[in-house]
């Protein structure tokens, strides 16, 4: 090919969009032009539509004629559809061999085996792809790919213009999706980790009221038949209710009082009553009167109001199935993997109840409370951004390894084999407790106090059944998240005790109310923040609301009467915040003493280390808190401006960042030097490549989620201090986070090797 010619008569596009006489001609043109310059035997250009995430083929030379306006490709999809998802030139000699080769029947592509897909973009904006291919003898070179890339950059400048001309005057066409048995592997990330394999369902379009509105019912039902479902319904979800309080521990978080209030409305009966008495179909009326419903409460200004669209198409379809089917099964989602665009608390309380094998949320963030409730209740749960899991067939096989963020689609044998020999080899709870050792040290004698997350009471089974050390973090948020409004101090009362009562002669660190960024209240909008992230959350919502703050810690002062209590406040930015949130607990203890309320009167008050004005004030807080507690996750969040949740700046989001590194040991050293206790219950305490470092600084307390007790166990005990604590110092005295990863990733091959030892023999290395 003549490059420099190449780059000269490809100019000649700027004119052709005049010279044409429709954008098909000025598109076909151009893959003309560029098949002549560069000798191919077939160019061919997609265009890229944003809203659908589907590539189309516009124009082609060397393909069928037929093809164009046919042939689809979602983004990521084949090794154009890849080209552009990865903003990358692709070069194959023989591109069927490629395992993201799409093969088309009828557009004769697969005769040609050398192949280049060159990305078109115009700044950030995805336009496109222009695709070249020749037979084997005539591979494309570097010096192609040199002169192409920059047509293809002259492309875009054309290519917006078409993209914008076709939009505005050719029909809105729906993306054709392949089959959906064509989806095999997606990958994605862990937000609770676990196996499953189980048939799909996905709720995106299974429970939805514009579903139900497009089906064709049997007319056979009658108006007995909807009362009789009407209390089927009625038994099914006070049973589930059961469950979910069996779950929780908590008889106030009523879940599905909203569906069985609405159930036992008189007037909503008689409307479907009605309905039904005027000779509209029994399953029509139900959907008619809920989507009557819906239209109100949408309109409300209530933004709670708002949220009850939910509780409420959830409410129409298990009546509708209960009235068709006629079925005494309560559990709709037992045993299925769910596939779903949005999940929140409750919807996933209710998942659980119904004994859900597994989830998958498909474009959502990972966001922390989610997360921690799915851990909380075995749940395993993959986040994807891959949007085809939602047209999945119903039934449709997935096998879901949250361990690595695998979900497989219709597994062969082979996949299943090494499933269910990786089933076979994870630990039971009564071989955990074989394993877990009464004391954790390292190698060369250091004691290591291992600490519990607590999210929900269910947690605490697994927590003493393994012996931890004390509550590092009791979340007192869930108790919150879950309700419909605020929990009374009575309530709260009942909750901590439980707590306190199954760590006996343990400590019990319970951190105060941290609501707001992704915590939210259903309840509570009084305000409308643009960055709640940073805006009136945590302590400052519970100084704000002084009343609920202290309600809080009556209760918890009453719980702890006699138990070795800490009080931790989240998310403390100043000196004078602390004090304000300690006068608080001081006046509650006076208010106590005063009424002749039992109550502990000396808690070891303290704080959570999350945000980056606390690290040059570390000393000056010695002086006022008993104790800290590092929260790595809204550390590094804060720290290096990243957003945790936020997948376009993911990978920014790093622990190991020598920022980071430098402020932890910062406020661990003085700590020590104060003579204050010091935890950290982040991520990092239970990721086995980061617990080496919090060693070599100092750190002796990790607390971290019950599931993760023995694995941390095992690393520390493979860990000696002497090690981490020069790989610490090697750690800190880099400026390069390419430098740090790669000093962590020989120190985890080298602790793994040990771990992996201790698991294979049944021993600890400890004495």
């Amino acid at each position: 090919m003549d490059s420099e010619r190449l780059l000269c008569d490809i100019n000649e596009l700027n004119h052709l969009f005049r010279e044409s006489a429709s954008i098909e001609t000025l598109l076909d043109k151009a893959v003309e032009l560029v098949a002549e310059r560069t000798q191919s035997a077939v160019c061919s250009i997609y265009l890229y539509n944003s809203e659908e995430h589907v590539l189309t083929l516009r124009a082609s030379r060397g393909l069928n004629p037929e093809s164009v306006g046919k042939v689809r490709l979602r983004l990521g999809q084949g090794l154009t559809g890849l080209a552009l998802q990865e903003m990358q030139t692709i070069r194959e000699v023989d591109a069927s061999r490629n395992r993201n080769y799409k093969f088309f029947p009828g557009i004769f592509e697969e005769r040609y085996k050398a192949f280049l897909a060159l990305p078109i973009a115009r700044g950030i904006s995805k336009m496109g792809v222009l695709v070249l291919q020749r037979d084997s003898a005539a591979a494309f070179t570097a010096a192609d790919i040199t002169a192409l890339e920059t047509a293809a950059s002259q492309l875009a400048n054309i290519l917006e213009n078409a993209q914008f001309l076709l939009g505005m005057h050719e029909p809105h066409q729906e993306a054709t999706p392949p089959p959906p048995t064509e989806l095999k592997f997606v990958k994605g990330k862990i937000a609770s980790e676990g196996y499953a394999y189980a048939p799909a369902m996905v709720i995106d379009k299974h429970r939805s009221l514009s579903s139900l509105l497009q089906r064709d019912f049997d007319t056979g039902c009658t108006l007995a038949d909807f009362h009789k479902a009407a209390a089927n319904t009625a038994a099914q979800l006070e049973s589930l209710q059961e469950r979910v309080e069996h779950k929780l521990s908590d008889a106030a978080s009523l879940i599905f009082a909203a569906h069985l209030m609405i159930l036992k409305d008189k007037a909503f009966i008689d409307k479907i009553v009605g309905r039904i008495e005027g000779g509209a179909n029994p399953p029509a009326a139900i959907v008619e009167v809920a989507g009557e419903y819906i239209q109100g409460f949408l309109a409300s200004d209530n933004s709670y109001m708002r949220e009850k669209v939910n509780d409420i198409e959830d409410l129409a379809i298990r009546l509708v199935n209960n009235l068709i089917s006629h079925s005494e099964e309560i559990e709709i989602h037992r045993n299925h993997v769910v596939v779903t665009r949005t999940l929140y608390p409750s919807d996933l309380l209710k998942l659980s109840s119904e004994d859900a094998s597994a989830i998958v949320l498909v474009g959502g963030g990972v966001t922390s409370h989610i997360s921690i409730l799915a851990r909380s209740l075995g749940m395993p749960m993959i986040i994807s951004d891959t949007f085809e899991l939602l047209d999945l067939m119903d039934g449709t096989p997935i096998l879901l390894d949250a361990e690595i963020g695998n979900i497989f689609i219709d597994p062969g044998d082979e996949i299943l084999e090494k499933f269910h020999s990786q089933q076979a080899t994870r630990l039971t709870l009564d071989e955990q407790k074989k394993l877990m050792k009464p004391q954790t040290v390292t190698p060369d004698g250091t004691t290591v106090r291992l600490l519990a997350n607590i999210n929900l009471l269910t947690d605490l089974k697994l927590a003493c059944a393994l012996n931890c050390d004390g509550v590092g973090l009791y979340r007192t948020e869930f108790p919150f998240i879950v309700r419909t409004m605020f929990p009374s101090e009575a309530e709260q009362y009942v909750i901590y005790s439980k707590l306190v009562d199954s760590m006996k002669g343990k400590p019990v660190t319970l951190r105060t109310l941290d609501a707001g960024g992704d915590k939210i209240l259903s309840y509570y909008h009084d305000i409308q923040e643009q960055n709640p992230a940073m805006g009136m959350r945590s302590i400052r919502f519970s100084l704000q609301n002084r009343a609920i703050f202290a309600e809080q810690v009556r209760a918890i002062l009453r719980a702890g009467a006699d138990a070795d209590l800490r009080i931790m406040f989240p998310m403390i930015s100043s000196v004078d915040e602390f004090c304000q949130a300690k006068e608080v607990v001081e006046e509650s203890i006076d208010a106590l003493a005063g009424g002749g309320i039992e109550h502990n009167n000396h808690p070891k008050l303290g704080m959570m280390v999350e945000l980056p004005s606390v690290v040059n004030l570390i000393d000056d807080f010695a002086q006022e808190a008993d104790f800290f507690s590092i929260g790595t996750n809204d550390f590094i969040q804060f720290t290096l401006g990243v957003d945790r949740t936020n997948e376009s700046v993911a990978d920014l989001y790093l622990p190991h960042h020598p920022s980071i590194l430098r402020a932890l040991h910062t406020v661990v050293r003085s700590a020590v030097q104060n003579g204050r206790e010091i935890s950290v219950c982040g991520d990092m305490a239970r990721e086995q490549k980061y617990i080496p470092f919090l060693l070599g600084i100092g750190v002796r307390a990790l607390s971290v989620d019950p599931a993760y007790l023995l694995r941390t166990q095992q690393t520390i005990a493979a860990t000696s201090i002497s090690d981490a604590e020069a790989l610490a110092q090697s750690m800190l005295a880099q400026s390069r986070v390419r430098d740090v990863a790669a000093l962590l990733e020989a120190q985890t091959v080298q602790v793994e090797s040990v771990q992996n030892h201790f698991v294979r023999t049944g021993v600890s290395g400890q004495s």
